[in-house]
Formats: C-alpha cells, sequence, structure tokens
C-alpha cells in the first residue's frame, strides 16, 4: 500500500516540504532494535509475510491448478492472488522498519507501493463481489443456477483489476525518495498539487472503506434474514462466520483509516499517539492477506469436521461446497423457495 511502505515506521506524508525544522519534528530518536513497539511490529509482519504467503500460494495451487474450475474458485484464485502478491512485497517493508530507511531506490519505492496499494482495492473489490454472489445465489438460487458462469465470473474480476490499478496510480504519481538527516526515505510527496492529499485520503477511505464494508454489510444481513426466515439451517455456524468475515473486515480496515485520515491534521495531534496508531493500524490491515484464506477457505463449510482428510479435500469441500448444495436442492425440488438453496455461507 501507498502509506504502508512509509507510515509502518512513524513517518509521515507530507503536503509541506522537508524543511529543517521539520526534520528535527519527525526524526526518529531510537533504532527500532531498542523500540519494543517496533521489535513487536517486526515479528508480527515477519508471521504475517510467512502465514499469508504460505496461506495464500496454498490456495493458489489447489483452486489454480488442482480443482474444477467453477466460480466460486474464480473468486477464491483471484483473492489468494492478490493477497499473496501483497505478502511478496512484505520484505521491503519488514527491511525498511529494520533499517529505518529506504534502500530500494526511487523505482521501487513507487512500483512497491503501487503494487501494495493494488492489492488494498483489489483484494477489498473482491470480497465484495464474493459477498454480492453469495448473497444473489441465496436470495435467487434458480437464476443464480442458470447464470453464474466461469466467463462472467472473470469478466466481473478483471474489471475488479482494472479498477483497482486506476486507484492505485496514484500512489506512483506522488511516491517519491528523499535524503532526510543523513538518510533516504520513501514518502508521498504532495507539494506539487494543493489539497491532492486530501482528496487522495478521503476518495481512499470512501473506495476503500465505507462503500465496501456497507454493501458488504447489506449482504450478509439479507442473508442471514433469508436464512432465518426460511429455517434453512438448524445450525448457527452460517451465522457465526457471517458475523466474523464483517468483524474482521471491520476491526482490520477502520483503525488504518482512522489514523491515516487524523494525519491530515496531525499538528493537532500527539505525535506519539499518532505515529503508533499509524503503525498498528498498518499491521492490522497487513493482517487481512493472511485472515482471508482462513475465513473464506477454511471456516468456509465444518473445517473441523473435515481436520482429518487431506488438504486437497479440505480446501475442495470447503470452495465447492456452496455450490454444489445449490445444485442438490434444485435437482431434487421443483417448487422454488429461495431460501432453502444453500446452507453453507
Amino acid at each position: 500500500m501507498d502509506d504502508l511502505v512509509y507510515e509502518y515506521y512513524g513517518n509521515y506524508s507530507y503536503e509541506e516540504s522537508l524543511v529543517p525544522h521539520e526534520e528535527a519534528v519527525f526524526q526518529h530518536k531510537s533504532t527500532c532494535t531498542g523500540d519494543v513497539l517496533c521489535v513487536s511490529l517486526l515479528v508480527i509482519t515477519g508471521l504475517i509475510f510467512v502465514l499469508g504467503f504460505c496461506g495464500n500460494a496454498v490456495v493458489i495451487w489447489i483452486s489454480g491448478f488442482k480443482m474444477k474450475k467453477t466460480v466460486n474458485t474464480t473468486w477464491y484464485l483471484s483473492l489468494a492472488i492478490s493477497d499473496f502478491v501483497f505478502c511478496t512485497f512484505l520484505p521491503f517493508i519488514i527491511t525498511n522498519m529494520a533499517m529505518e530507511r529506504w534502500i530500494f531506490g526511487l523505482f521501487l519505492c513507487k512500483f512497491a507501493s503501487s503494487v501494495l496499494f493494488l492489492n488494498m482495492f483489489s483484494s477489498i473489490f473482491l470480497l465484495v463481489i464474493i459477498s454480492a454472489d453469495r448473497c444473489v445465489s441465496v436470495v435467487f438460487p434458480v437464476w443464480a443456477q442458470n447464470h453464474r458462469t466461469v466467463r462472467k465470473a472473470s469478466v466481473v474480476v478483471i474489471l475488479a483489476w482494472i479498477l483497482a490499478i486506476a486507484l492505485s496510480l496514484p500512489s506512483a504519481v506522488f511516491r517519491d525518495v528523499q535524503n532526510l538527516m543523513g538518510r533516504s526515505v520513501c514518502y508521498n510527496n504532495y507539494t506539487l498539487h494543493q489539497h491532492s492529499h486530501r482528496i487522495i485520503v478521503g476518495s481512499r477511505f470512501l473506495v476503500g472503506f465505507v462503500v465496501p464494508f456497507v454493501v458488504i454489510s447489506i449482504c450478509y444481513l439479507v442473508i442471514i434474514f433469508k436464512l432465518r426466515t426460511n429455517r434453512m439451517t438448524k445450525s448457527s455456524k452460517p451465522f457465526k462466520v457471517m458475523t466474523a468475515l464483517i468483524a474482521t473486515f471491520f476491526i482490520c480496515w477502520l483503525p488504518y483509516h482512522v489514523f491515516i485520515l487524523l494525519e491530515l491534521n496531525h499538528q493537532s495531534y500527539n505525535h506519539s499517539i499518532l505515529t503508533t496508531g499509524l503503525q498498528v493500524g498498518t499491521c492490522l490491515a497487513a493482517a487481512n492477506s493472511f485472515l482471508n484464506p482462513v475465513l473464506y477457505v477454511f471456516m468456509g463449510n465444518d473445517f473441523q469436521q473435515r481436520f482429518k482428510t487431506s488438504l486437497l479435500s479440505k480446501m475442495e469441500n470447503a470452495m465447492g461446497d456452496e455450490g454444489r448444495t445449490t445444485s442438490r436442492y434444485l435437482s431434487r425440488s421443483s417448487s422454488v423457495d429461495v431460501g432453502r438453496a444453500s446452507t453453507h455461507i
């Protein structure tokens, strides 16, 4: 993400020029190895990298090469690719955190931040698509059975990626490298365009959090309502999973966006509190990259009951069970009861 590469270690996006009196204000007074918070974030980010890299690689391998291509596997594969790309660039963040300087040059400063922001938007858009798809499958099961195709799903995914690319371009435009107090920093240089900082942050907050969160919440509220009114399931598992999905999205992304918005007027807030909030919020946002395969695959359908089966069988069941449940229902029932098409979310 654009701000991930820089704000992880307490540095700000400047609208003003980096003049000497500001250097003293924002200069790091201690090294990362002597800072408990920095060391903790290094360890946590390292774990996120390992878990996210391996977890999403497994999802890509299974859904891309070991399973029949379906609408569901198209969603999971695209989401895993997005999170995998993000995790691939985490070593740049970890190195920068540990060294407290950017050593990779201007091109990677722009490219890495653009790719990471591309992941943020593409991942969030895909979560919205998955939520909307599940909602349609429950509310209109017959229509979904007849019109949900891999080709249409692929088109939707491509459109989501195109939109994500467009929204990530400002990162490459405004990202810059500056020599500050004897060390190179990769930061957001908003000095050339007035109000550009506020416009970009505001648009990212709306498009990257508010609108997706509202859509996801509405989708799952509709699903829960349908499940309960039609008595589709005797188990409370689907409700718990849906609650976990919404809560995880909210917890992972809200702190990040809140402190990014507060940073717009960083002179009005305590520097240490704002810095800590930016670091922790960014870490939570990064954690979403390895939580996605857990929530959307492993928790999807009775993972604990399939624990003793092979990894391939577990993931095939988790990814494919929703579609098979709908098909079995439609094949054995001539009447249309929109509430009974899928009991697994």
